[in-house]
């Protein structure tokens, strides 16, 4: 199962993101697709706050538009959102403690967490800081072939 990362989400939302073409693309080929895919719960809280935040965007997506892209996104019979489930925090204990964590980078171990407690084959996203989990498979396919 592949899962997306919340950046992932904000390039196929945002249309002034120039990653926007492909990873809207990809996104409704996993949404309208026969396969499973998810999205962890955290990265759907951080799409929102990303997308509306005025300070991230000079024209930040309108609330409604906001909500209604992730009604839109919840609407696919494939998709799976990962929450916690009792395997969570000692998977996220051991990526803490491995990597040393602290601060604002335990939201990635978080995301890590969930993926490998619900079995993620792989996460798109284009953040490199995931590669302090080597036991996740991690892929950005808007640069990678």
């Amino acid at each position: 199962m592949i899962a997306l990362d919340t950046n992932f989400l904000v390039y196929a939302h945002r249309v002034d993101n120039r990653f926007h073409a492909v990873a809207a693309r990809f996104v409704s080929e996993l949404a309208e697709g026969k396969s499973p895919w998810a999205i962890p719960w955290p990265c759907l809280h951080e799409f929102y706050n990303v997308v509306t935040h005025p300070r991230i965007h000079a024209v930040p997506t309108p609330i409604d538009i906001a909500l209604n892209q992730i009604d839109v996104w919840l609407e696919s019979p494939t998709l799976h959102l990962l929450s916690e489930t009792a395997e969570h925090w000692p998977i996220l204990r051991a990526l803490v403690s491995r990597a040393k964590l602290q601060g604002p980078m335990v939201h990635d171990a978080r995301i890590a967490a969930l993926c490998l407690a619900h079995g993620v084959r792989e996460l798109w996203s284009a953040d490199r800081d995931f590669s302090r989990f080597p036991a996740l498979c991690v892929r950005n396919p808007l640069i990678q072939p």
